[in-house]
Parts: C-alpha cells; structure tokens; sequence
C-alpha cells in the first residue's frame, strides 16, 4: 500500500429534508447537529481527513466557523454517494473514503474504525455496519433494511422485507443494516459510473447495485442501534440525552 493512500470521512450534508427542515444546523449545548458528527469523524485515528460536502452556504459557513473542512458541490446530485465522488475527485490519494451520515451524532468512533478496518484489511470493495435484531416489529419493518451474510460477514443479500424467511424454527439471527459505508476508490467510481440495477429499482437500496455488480460487501456486527436525527422528537430526544 502506498504511504500516500489516504483515508477519508467524507459527510454529505443537505439542508433541505422532508422530515426537518434546516436539520445540520439545529443546535444542541450551542453546536450544530453537523459539528457534533464532524467531531466523531476527527476523532477517528485510522482517518487522515474528514470533510463536509453540502451544496448549501448557510451549512458551508457554519462549517467553516467551527474550523471544519467543508466542500461545496453540485446541487443536481441525486444522492449522497454522487456528491461523496464530486468531492473525491479533488483529491488523487483519497483511497479509502467512509460515507458518514450528518444526522448521526451519536455513532461511536469505534465503530467508524469499524467501517474503515472493513474496507481496508479485508479483500472487500465496500463495509458496512449491522446490528442484531429481535424485536418483530423491526423485522417486519421495511424502513429497517434487513441483511443476511455469509459465513466470513460478508452480505449476501439487504432486503426491506423479513429476510430469512422461516420456513421451519430459524436457527440464523436478523440483522437489521446500520447506514454507514466504506469505500475503496475503485468501488466508489464504478457505483456512481453504473446505472440503476433492478433489484436497486426494486427495493430502492442502492447498496443492491453494488451486490448485483458483483460488488462484495464486508459487514461488522455492532450492538448499538442508531440515533439518527429525522424527525423533530428525535432532536429533541437527542437535546435531552446532551443536557444531562
């Protein structure tokens, strides 16, 4: 591996959401949302930079005034992982690049590094993070994506329905996916170069473009469910959880 193959954080930031408007700038204890994540991500050792990629002034200022590193891109761009690519193609020795969520201000930096050892020391184009799951009403839930992986923790399969199915008593455990992806650069570029899969199309997952490529996905277990930050009570939640 050459010494200047570098890895990077990269946080795709929107101001506009459907669900709450403005949310990277909301502020907890006087921090935006945005700087809270941007904190976990400069906390991470086996990271060498970390970067916002918005396509918003009042987000890029606000970057900028708490010292982080922030890129503005397009604002054509149809996801997240096109805008990611914009951004790492200023940079040639961005090798491995995660693709942090902004509303995620609780993930723990360890399992960053998680992400990061996944797609660094493993033969895989792409990590990801999932989570055991027991609680029926998760894995029925199609907004909780559902993973099944092989014997090494590799996916074989992400599904908005119940996956496996059960046949007879199911001795395989759920695993619902955790939002999180690590990159390598090839990996990246032939994604955003491909177009939409059927099975994409289908189940609106674009990580089934990269499985029906023939993409391998490495993944790592992690207890901690997440906290994104979608709706207003769950601001409000995370508020209460940072005055304490």
């Amino acid at each position: 591996m050459g010494h200047n193959e570098k890895t990077a954080i990269i946080i795709p930031a929107r101001y506009g959401s459907t669900r709450l408007e403005g949310k990277p700038l909301l502020k907890v204890n006087d921090k935006p949302i945005i700087q809270w994540v941007y904190e976990k991500a400069a906390n991470v050792k086996s990271a060498d930079c970390v970067i916002v990629a918005t396509d918003d002034e009042r987000i890029y200022n606000a970057v900028k005034s708490f010292g982080g590193q922030v890129e503005m891109t397009s604002t054509s761009h149809k996801c997240g992982t096109d805008r990611i690519k914009e951004v790492v193609d200023k940079y040639e020795d961005f090798e491995f690049i995660v693709n942090l969520q902004g509303d995620e201000p609780m993930i723990k930096v360890e399992n960053i590094e998680l992400v990061i050892d996944g797609v660094k020391n493993y033969k895989a184009d792409i990590s990801t993070l999932i989570r055991p799951i027991d609680d029926e009403n998760e894995i029925n839930n199609p907004n909780l994506v559902k993973c099944v992986i092989d014997n090494q923790g590799y996916a074989l399969y992400f599904s908005r329905s119940k996956i496996p199915f059960e046949r007879k008593t199911n001795p395989a455990p759920f695993y619902g996916h955790v939002g999180i992806y690590g990159y390598t650069k090839n990996a990246l570029t032939l994604m955003t170069n491909a177009e939409q899969t059927s099975l994409e199309i289908a189940e609106s997952l674009e990580q089934l473009r990269a499985l029906q490529m023939g993409l391998r996905i490495k993944t790592a277990i992690v207890n901690d469910k997440p906290l994104g930050i979608d709706t207003l009570q769950d601001f409000e939640e995370f508020k209460e959880l940072m005055t304490k």
